[in-house]
């Protein structure tokens, strides 16, 4: 299997933070939140893939709780920040060792970006609960990570989309 032939068999679009998706689940039940808009799908799940031509997802952070599931082809890289400003590095991939897992929960406000650093695509499913909306998502900017992270910004730089 190579990436165009999942792109076109999964519906896979361009997705604004790097990389292709396609929304596979929106729970029709609703559940009470105080973020914008008041209410929520209880989950969404989305497929999700870096290719060669695309193979970085920018940094941004979620409200929401994420649960990645790999699925399929090569192991992807997270660079995750948390709250403190540590950074950490964790590989999605289908090896089970202390480098690799299959499934990796990042939670909500923690700063992510996902590298395909060699292969074709690597091809993962995420489960949000509360369920995903754009206006839960934030966009790093450089000015403000550099601010933020000075002690990081030579190592995530390249992730910040400009």
């Amino acid at each position: 299997m190579n990436s165009q032939r999942l792109i076109n068999e999964l519906g896979l679009v361009e997705h604004r933070e790097g990389g292709y998706f396609s929304e596979t689940f929106r729970n029709h039940e609703q559940i009470d939140s105080e973020r914008e808009g008041e209410k929520r799908s209880a989950l969404t799940s989305i497929y999700y893939m870096l290719t060669k031509d695309r193979p970085i997802g920018y940094f941004h952070r979620n409200l929401s709780s994420i649960v990645h599931y790999f699925h399929g082809g090569d192991p992807l890289t997270y660079l995750l920040i948390d709250n403190k400003g540590q950074l950490t590095r964790k590989m999605l991939g289908p090896a089970l060792s202390k480098d690799c897992q299959p499934q990796l929960i990042v939670p909500g406000g923690t700063w992510k970006a996902t590298i395909l650093e060699k292969g074709d695509y690597g091809l993962l499913g995420e489960a949000v609960a509360p369920g995903f909306e754009y206006c839960d998502m934030t966009f790093a900017k450089a000015e403000d990570m550099s601010k933020a992270f000075p002690h990081l910004w030579g190592k995530i730089e390249p992730y910040v989309k400009s």
